[in-house]
């Protein structure tokens, strides 16, 4: 009898355990439950019309713009692509680029604005297009991209990058365009709010984040997105690089600024103009090794007041697939955000 009862305690000892163990589990990320068309997903931008939440992310091939659409969140599926030749203006502005990159979509005087790049690899002779849309829905019988042409350009003589933009109204109502990659970092343009283009062509753009390194030297800075958030403009930007699989280095930093042209600061105060900032999505410890390089990140505000931040990242168990991933943003005690991811 005595030994029953040891044996009955036993077990109850050992399923208190196991339950305990159980209970101190993390509970399943949105990330883990990300199903349907994930890859190839690169730079991707997110929106929600209605019921549906889009994704939009750099081309492959002969799909220009690749487009995924989704009712949950959890289970993606891709769509047709929003071009399957880009523009003429695009094929003499670029010669050589064959490729739509880094999209921006937002959604602006009854119209939806999709700002994307052309360019060609490691060359800053390179071209942001806009396209506008009335309706998201393929099934809607107005849909259909209207191409509106260059809105900013770039060549050997610019010290700037015009790709990766990124469209923001600020607390004023005017409108920008943040834009860079590499060379000297991240520029901030204003807009016509009429036309989605420079209101002042000839005017210097502001500089908002940079890399210095010595003269010749790689300073991998890219992917502005700018989030309007109690009281502040947050600048998240990817540094390091990316493109490169599992092998791929890049992470996303975050910075704050009460003027939408800066100085960004990390939380430790380090400018975003002299490559600091504050780490925001980085890849997985070294045991794990799976998600590489997160990086290019967008942004959603959400309809029940939920930001998420959507991003790529390389699988090591995919072979270094491009991979779609949604991580909820939760904003701490101190007022910075926390990826969920």
């Amino acid at each position: 009898m005595a030994r029953q009862t040891i044996m009955k305690l036993m077990g109850l000892a050992l399923l208190a355990a196991a339950g305990q163990a159980w209970a101190q589990q993390p509970a399943a990320t949105l990330n883990s439950r990300l199903t349907g068309d994930l890859t190839p997903t690169h730079d991707p931008v997110i929106i929600r019309e209605g019921d549906s939440y889009h994704v939009f992310s750099t081309g492959h091939g002969q799909r220009l713009i690749e487009t995924r659409t989704s009712k949950d969140l959890v289970h993606w599926t891709a769509g047709d692509p929003v071009f399957t030749a880009l523009p003429g203006w695009a094929t003499k502005a670029i010669p050589g680029s064959n490729g739509m990159w880094a999209p921006d979509i937002s959604f602006v005087n009854g119209r939806y604005r999709l700002y994307y790049s052309v360019s060609t690899f490691g060359s800053n002779r390179s071209a942001i297009g806009l396209a506008t849309s009335p309706t998201l829905d393929p099934k809607a019988k107005n849909y259909g991209w209207r191409d509106e042409g260059l809105v900013v350009m770039s060549t050997s003589t610019d010290d700037f990058n015009a790709i990766d933009p990124n469209f923001i109204v600020d607390r004023e109502g005017r409108h920008w365009l943040a834009l860079g990659s590499f060379w000297t970092g991240i520029k901030l343009f204003a807009l016509d709010p009429k036309t989605g283009k420079p209101k002042d062509p000839k005017a210097k753009p502001h500089a908002i984040a940079r890399r210095p390194a010595p003269t010749g030297g790689p300073a991998p800075v890219e992917a502005p997105f700018i989030v309007d958030h109690g009281g502040y403009y947050w600048l998240m930007a990817s540094y390091d690089y990316c493109c490169k699989g599992v092998n791929s280095t890049y992470y996303t930093v975050i910075g704050r600024s009460r003027a939408i042209t800066g100085p960004y600061l990390g939380k430790d105060g380090s400018s975003m103009m002299q490559g600091g900032g504050t780490i925001f999505l980085r890849a997985d410890l070294q045991e794990q090794q799976r998600w590489r390089g997160p990086g290019h990140a967008g942004w959603l505000h959400d309809r029940d007041g939920t930001d998420y931040v959507v991003y790529h990242a390389y699988d090591k168990q995919a072979n270094g697939a491009p991979t779609l991933r949604i991580a909820p943003v939760r904003w701490g005690a101190d007022g910075w955000p926390v990826a969920e991811y």
